[in-house]
Parts: structure tokens; C-alpha cells; sequence
């Protein structure tokens, strides 16, 4: 008897850096249900998102091209001739359907509320079956559409984003658990990024007063007041949205599809929240670049009730997630995908590929004009031997030995002590420029 391809599904958060994970570390908030993902699977701890921004991220994820050939920069469209990873499940014999946070159409919010605008069929990346929403940042007022022709709907949600989308994606489920028809579904909600509000009883548990700041936030009153406040209201959006993954878990065990589910959990990218100075992303600091990861639900191979352990160094990248997911199906990346396949992180059983790469390449293409950021195109690499190098063009910015600085409060970038460690590294950026056929002036930087 042929066996049961397995299903896979993508929870995707906004803004949720990977600290803010009760199995992470961070003391300030309980995730029961995502805590239990990684340690019944695998977490990443490792993983980035390469260009810490949402449209770029996502184009990366469905494509596995890298943000310079595919989206470039905020509110840029995914090419309408790009094919995604849909495309590839769908001819491999699998429904395919997409809820929630789109942000590839191209929109721009300085033209209207991106929240009601209509994703036209054709751009909606292959998915057979689509419900979504451009952009949208009012959690209390989102609106989703989809369908076509006489069947096209648009609709306003009766309630909190977070619980409605996931409402949708439990009906798709109880869909898949009555036809057995194998599935690679997608639940992206925007949560945690702000506005930092969540339903009251989330709320009421987190207070600015009692928020415990990472090391790296300055003891400025402007800055910490604002992180605080801020803090209290993403700790609360992130207490929310375990709880709904707890609502799928539960759904899937009760149809008993989560041992034939890879559920993969990731967000975008993270959120600076006071550390440095800063607030929100597209920051190369680890609280920006730095996103949860976990692959858990199926059993893979050689299981045995436990998971298959945490990885700190394995630098998966957004390029990386399309490869990886279809590596766990058994479907060979094509050729059009730039990323690395570590399915076999997941299938225990799995040999490690011949060769990984030793780092991963991190970018801002083209910035944003946000506030309180990084406004400058820079490049940089995260090595497994836990290192961060980021340049501006032509110019040295910012070195950091992760090892024994984990909040990189200090820069080696300009130290002369760190200089052959500088040239190596900067060497490794112009490596992955040429291997990607990225155009960005890597600086040239000699040992003296």
C-alpha cells in the first residue's frame, strides 16, 4: 500500500523576534503550545530572517530566491511570473490554500487602506484556494477577500484577527480530515506587529511596570517608557496567538493528522523594542534579524517521544524555508530555488547534505524610510561559528562575536585587534554578492 504523502502547515507571525518565546528564555510571557512544538520537534534557534522587513521576507519564503532577484523592498509586488512553492505542491498532488497576511501585491498604503484592496486571482501565488488581506495593522478591523468571478467575497472579520484566521484555518482542517486529501496550508496572521493590542484577558496579564528589558535596551526614560508600553501589549499578542496554535494542535489530534503534519512555526522577522535605541525592524541587530523556527507534528523516523533536539548554529534562511519544506515532503527542490534544504534537521533518519553553507546572507536591499531604524542599504553574513559582519557599501558597520556577546554591545568592526577576523568575514559577504549576483559595492578591506 502506497503511504500517505504528509501534509505540511506554515503558521507565520509578523514582527515576532525569537526571543519572545517562553522555550527561548524570555521570562516575561507563557507559550505552553509553542513550547511544546520545539521540544516535540526541532527548533532553530539559529534562524534568521534575511532581510528583516515583511514583504521582502515573504517573497523569499514562497519563491526561495533571494529579496534582490524577487522583492526588493517594502510594498514591492511578487512578480506575477514568479512560480512559488504552491506551484510545486500543486503539481505533486496537493490541495494548496493560503489564509491571512499577503503584503506581495505591490499596494501602496500612501494610495488608500491596503486592508481593502483585492488581490487579483492571477497574483495570488498559486494557491489554489486563497483568503486574505493585502496589509492591514488594525487587529480589531480586518478585512479579508478571495475567490473569483461570480464567487469572489470580501468580508470584515467579527472579531480578533488572530482567533478569526484561525477559525478559518480549522474549517479548511475539518475540510482535509473528511476528503484525506494531503495538504500544504498556510496560516499568516499579523500579530504581533503593532499596534501592540490584544483581546482583554491577554491584555490584563502584562503591564509596562512589570516588563523585564533585555540588556541591550538603554537606560533612557524615552526609550524604555515607549518599549514597555510596547512590550506589554506584544507579550499579550503573542499569548494569544499559543493559544491559537493550541486550537490547531487540538484540532489536528482530534482528527489524527498531527502525526501526518509538518507543522513548521516561523515569523518574518523580530523587533527591536528599545534595544539599541531602536523600535520595530529592518535593523541587522539579533532582535530584528533573529526569528522563532520550529518543525514539528510528524514523526519522523527513529522518533521516540522526544524531539530532535535545539539548533543554535544552523543558519536557515528565508530562502531556505521552500527548499526545507518540500525536502520533508520527499520533493526535490527545482532549480529556480536559491535556499538550502534541511529537512534532514526534521528526518532524523535523513543524511546531512554533502555541503551547507557556513552562513547565512543577510540584507536591507532597498530601505524603508521608517523611523527609528536603519535607513541605509547594508549587507552581512551570520556564521555558524557565531559571528555577525554587516557592511555599508564600501564601509566597514558593525562586527560582533556572538559567543560572548550575545547582546552585541561590542562593535569589533573598527578594532584592529579583530582585523583578520574583519577581512574573513567581509570576504564571505563579497562571496555570497557574487554567488547571488547581488550588485551592492562589498568593501574592499586588506590585512594591514
Amino acid at each position: 500500500m502506497e503511504q500517505k504523502k504528509p501534509n505540511i502547515l506554515w503558521i507565520i507571525s509578523d514582527q515576532h523576534r525569537a526571543q519572545a518565546l517562553g522555550i527561548n528564555g524570555d521570562p516575561n510571557l507563557h507559550t505552553p503550545n509553542l513550547d511544546r512544538l520545539a521540544l516535540t520537534g526541532v527548533n532553530l534557534e539559529g534562524a534568521v530572517g534575511g532581510f528583516p522587513l515583511c514583504c521582502p521576507f515573504r517573497g523569499s519564503m514562497l519563491s526561495g530566491r533571494y529579496p534582490h532577484k524577487c522583492v526588493p523592498g517594502h510594498e514591492y509586488q511578487l512578480p506575477p511570473s514568479q512560480k512559488t512553492i504552491a506551484h510545486v505542491m500543486n503539481e505533486n498532488g496537493y490541495d494548496t490554500c493560503y489564509i491571512g497576511k499577503w503584503h506581495l501585491d505591490g499596494f501602496k498604503e500612501s494610495t488608500g487602506r491596503a486592508a481593502l484592496h483585492v488581490v487579483p486571482p492571477e497574483r495570488r501565488g498559486g494557491f489554489k484556494h486563497w483568503t486574505g488581506y493585502e496589509n492591514n495593522n488594525s487587529q480589531w478591523d480586518c478585512w479579508v477577500h478571495g475567490g473569483e468571478g461570480e464567487n469572489a467575497f470580501q468580508y470584515r472579520l467579527p472579531g480578533y484577527e488572530t482567533d478569526c484566521l484561525t477559525d478559518l484555518m480549522l474549517e479548511y482542517l475539518d475540510q482535509k480530515a473528511e476528503d484525506q486529501e494531503p495538504f500544504f496550508a498556510v496560516l499568516s496572521v499579523q500579530p504581533p506587529h503593532n499596534p501592540y493590542v490584544a483581546p482583554e484577558k491577554y491584555m490584563k496579564r502584562h503591564t509596562p511596570g512589570t516588563v523585564q528589558f533585555r540588556e541591550n535596551v538603554p537606560n533612557i526614560p524615552s526609550v524604555r517608557k515607549q518599549a514597555a508600553r510596547d512590550l506589554a501589549g506584544y507579550y499579550a499578542m503573542i499569548e494569544n496567538l499559543d493559544d491559537n496554535v493550541g486550537r490547531i494542535i487540538r484540532k489536528l489530534e482530534e482528527t489524527d493528522m498531527l502525526f501526518h503534519t509538518h507543522i513548521q512555526f516561523f515569523s518574518d522577522h523580530g523587533d527591536m523594542h528599545g534595544s539599541h535605541g531602536q523600535t520595530n525592524k529592518t535593523s541587522p541587530y539579533e532582535e530584528s534579524i533573529r526569528v522563532p523556527f520550529i518543525i514539528s507534528g510528524e514523526k519522523p523516523m527513529g522518533y521516540d517521544n522526544r524531539g530532535c533536539g535545539n539548533y543554535g548554529n544552523v543558519p536557515l534562511n528565508h530562502v531556505d524555508i521552500a527548499p526545507t519544506t518540500l525536502g520533508l515532503c520527499g520533493i526535490p527542490k527545482p532549480d529556480w530555488m536559491e535556499g538550502t534544504d534541511y529537512s534532514y534537521l526534521r528526518l532524523c533518519a535523513n543524511p546531512k547534505p554533502e555541503t551547507v553553507p557556513d552562513s547565512a546572507y543577510i540584507q536591507s536591499v532597498i530601505p524603508t524610510g521608517h523611523a527609528h531604524s536603519v535607513d541605509k542599504a547594508w549587507r552581512g553574513v551570520i556564521t555558524t561559528d557565531g559571528y555577525k559582519y554587516v557592511c555599508f557599501e564600501n564601509m566597514p558597520w558593525l562586527m560582533f562575536n556572538l559567543n560572548e556577546d550575545p547582546y552585541e554591545q561590542m562593535n569589533l568592526a573598527h578594532n584592529t585587534l579583530y582585523r583578520k577576523k574583519l577581512v574573513e568575514l567581509n570576504d564571505k559577504v563579497r562571496a555570497w554578492a557574487e554567488k547571488t549576483e547581488d550588485d551592492f559595492l562589498v568593501p574592499v578591506i586588506e590585512l594591514l
